[in-house]
């Protein structure tokens, strides 16, 4: 049997995924939880064969992150991202966060069950058209010699670093973006463990460096 831990923030598709993998004979879904902390908390008790883990989760950690942070504990785990964008720029993000392979959520039932049970067996999973755009995406990382860190960040979390180095404070952001300021610190958090900063200021010269305020 493979055990699977399911990660995403919709009670109604943990419940789907449930369903369909727990009707299968060689799966057995072991645990569920709701966002990035959770999981990795769930992971460390349960210890599953696979992890299947929403990309976008805006309450907790989000998926990279608690990728990449799973992987470093449970190195044998596998882990299968489940998102909705379908493009490069997500593909490569999970990629360098230690996932085993991407699947989108309009994938058929059958491709779902050929990945887990791919990625369970050691190897990777990804469809030939993402394949193709991962090595596109590769090459051009190669002829320009860096692997960038903004990357990692998510849209909103890059909006959140703009506004961050303009010299907004939280309920600032919070009113602009129109989310919570709640919200808008864990967004910080996040994109300050993507980038591997510690203070507002270190953010802000990053910022400069990354000519996110039109100037380098």
């Amino acid at each position: 049997m493979i055990r699977i831990l399911l990660v995403d923030d919709h009670a109604v598709v943990r419940q789907g995924l449930m369903m369909l993998l727990n009707a299968h004979p060689d799966f057995d879904v072991a645990g569920e939880a709701s966002e990035g902390n959770e999981g990795i908390q769930k992971a460390l008790e349960l210890k599953p064969d696979v992890v299947i883990m929403d990309l976008s989760m805006p309450h907790g950690k989000d998926g990279l992150s608690a990728t990449s942070e799973l992987k470093k504990q449970l190195p044998d785990c596998a882990i299968l991202i489940l998102t909705m964008h379908n493009d490069e720029e997500y593909l490569f993000q999970a990629i360098q966060a230690g996932a085993s392979g991407c699947i989108l959520k309009s994938a058929p039932h059958e491709e779902l069950m050929a990945a887990i049970q791919s990625v369970y067996h050691g190897n990777a999973y990804l469809n030939p058209a993402a394949i193709k755009r991962l090595m596109e995406e590769y090459l051009n990382h190669v002829k320009q010699g860096t692997t960038d860190t903004y990357r990692l960040l998510s849209d909103r979390e890059k909006e959140v670093l703009t506004l961050i180095a303009k010299g907004y404070s939280n309920k600032e952001i919070g009113e602009q973006l129109v989310i919570s300021v709640k919200t808008v610190e864990t967004h910080k958090g996040h994109l300050m463990e993507k980038l591997k900063l510690k203070t507002r200021p270190e953010l802000v010269e990053y910022a400069l460096k990354k000519g996110l305020l039109g100037y380098k």
